[in-house]
């Protein structure tokens, strides 16, 4: 597969995330990866491209937001 393939193979995978807990409390790591997400409200909603490191930083923050696509 050559990269333009590729490159348009991922672009239409995505997820959205919506923060549904608070930072507050947390480890300040935690805090640091919803700002990386583009989540520092409550039900605020994005929708990002579906990469490993999106996948990662979605791991690390599972209990305060919640994953559909």
């Amino acid at each position: 597969m050559s990269d333009a393939e590729n490159g348009a193979a991922r672009a239409g995978k995505t997820v959205r995330v919506t923060q549904v807990g608070s930072p507050i409390g947390r480890k300040p790591g935690q805090k640091e990866t919803l700002i990386g997400l583009g989540l520092n409200k409550m039900h605020r909603t994005r929708e990002l491209e579906d990469t490993p490191s999106v996948r990662g930083m979605i791991r690390k923050v599972a209990h305060l937001i919640k994953v559909e696509g």
